[in-house]
């Protein structure tokens, strides 16, 4: 551990005087930034991987290969960024992190063989779902301290609204002109709109551009101000091992479960129209959980908010096997959005609170390489769970008591604090 610095080498400018807090207006950057690593994430690239297939003519299982090579290769990405983040501060890396996600996704726009679409997606998987992300989570961790938690709910309110008007629009122009269209208008959309939104209105911390953080918030009650944890520091605490494996389960499981979401429902007997009914219940109960738990988590203990969230969790996973009627599958995909609503917030929140803001960067790379692993891992799981025993619902039941032991994990262990 160490003493704390500011979080950024070179010193920036004062942000614009507004009658609020300044670190609310990084909260709308974190999560406009986190909007743009679509073209980085599964379900942004679900909404052109069948016209793509057809134009380079590759077929499912060759492109399931490259994609498994390209987020784990991606992963890759997440630590230099956060070393970065750190040193150079958000601002700066924000801005050039963005222009180069646009490069890439315009170059992946262009290709023409299997060659060209591995190299350009290992470059958009690892800007995009890897340095972008961890970016856009660490922004909020450096300018909050008691009121973190409050921010990360408002961060993955707007966060929501964000990926559904850009997943509309980039569905909306790939099925009226083409994938490539939409995809040199994704990579135009980070070069022209989210790199200069990052240079005029991102600001790495208070203190890089001479403000208190929190003005108003007492000096007892803030935390992360203290001794700030370094990475080899904080991988050698037991929380950082207990939330960072539970979040990571519920991205594996659920990365599964929203890719095969059609095929698992048809499984039991649904239709298309009960699919989509599924999809918009765990949009709308994830919103409005959103906001409830980063509330929550101003006052509760994170580990006591995640324990619920993945006794919730494992409740909707054990129950799916059983389900037959519509009105249960609409408690099961409540249950599973509010569980899914309570532990995102408080994956966005902990490491920060936890670890301090100094070297938060580093600390959210490693976080968020073993996120993007699991959510690589999950659906291949639930595919041979499926090939293995002729059914899906193993993962369900197998998922459902890794979350019981993890929740019990994050709720018992003793929670760092980067304070003295």
């Amino acid at each position: 551990m160490s003493a704390p610095t500011s979080a950024a080498a070179v010193p920036e400018s004062a942000p614009l005087r507004l009658p609020f807090y300044y670190g609310w207006v990084n909260v709308g950057v974190a999560a406009l930034a986190m909007t743009a690593t679509l073209p980085g994430r599964t379900h942004g690239l679900g909404l052109i991987t069948e016209p793509l297939l057809a134009d380079l003519r590759i077929d499912g299982v060759t492109f399931g290969a490259i994609n498994f090579v390209a987020i784990v290769l991606g992963a890759a990405f997440c630590l230099p960024g956060g070393q970065l983040l750190d040193r150079f501060g958000t601002r700066a890396v924000l801005t050039i992190v963005s222009l180069a996600l646009g490069v890439a996704v315009l170059l992946m726009s262009g290709v023409s063989s299997w060659i060209e679409l591995l190299l350009t997606l290992i470059l958009v998987r690892g800007l995009g779902q890897g340095t972008l992300s961890v970016l856009s989570m660490a922004l909020p961790g450096k300018w909050f301290t008691r009121r973190l938690g409050l921010a990360m709910g408002v961060f993955t309110f707007l966060l929501a609204f964000g990926f559904i008007g850009s997943f509309s629009a980039v569905q909306l122009v790939a099925r009226r002109d083409g994938w490539r269209m939409a995809w040199a208008g994704v990579g135009l959309a980070l070069i022209l709109g989210m790199a200069p939104v990052a240079w005029l209105l991102a600001r790495s911390s208070p203190e890089a551009c001479g403000l208190e953080i929190e003005p108003g918030v007492s000096e007892k009650s803030k935390r992360g101000l203290g001794i700030d944890f370094t990475l080899g520091a904080a991988l050698r605490t037991p929380a950082f091992w207990a939330f960072g494996l539970a979040t990571s389960l519920f991205g594996l499981t659920w990365s599964a479960i929203t890719l095969f979401n059609q095929a698992i429902l048809q499984a039991h007997g649904f239709d298309q129209d009960t699919f989509l009914l599924v999809m918009i219940l765990l949009t709308v109960s994830g919103l409005l959980t959103n906001l409830l738990a980063g509330w929550l988590a101003t006052r509760w203990p994170l580990g006591r908010l995640l324990g619920l969230g993945m006794a919730m969790f494992a409740a909707s996973l054990a129950s799916f096997p059983f389900v037959a009627k519509i009105a249960q599958v609409v408690v099961y995909a409540l249950t599973l959005g509010v569980a899914g609503g309570v532990i995102t917030v408080v994956h966005f929140s902990f490491y920060a609170e936890a670890f301090g803001r100094r070297h938060l960067g580093k600390v959210q790379g490693a976080a968020q390489v073993l996120s993007v692993l699991a959510s690589a891992v999950g659906p291949l799981l639930l595919a041979a769970c499926k090939d293995a025993t002729g059914s899906y619902d193993g993962m369900f039941y197998g998922s459902a008591a890794g979350a019981v032991l993890l929740g019990a994990a994050a709720w018992l262990v003793p929670f760092p604090r980067a304070t003295t």
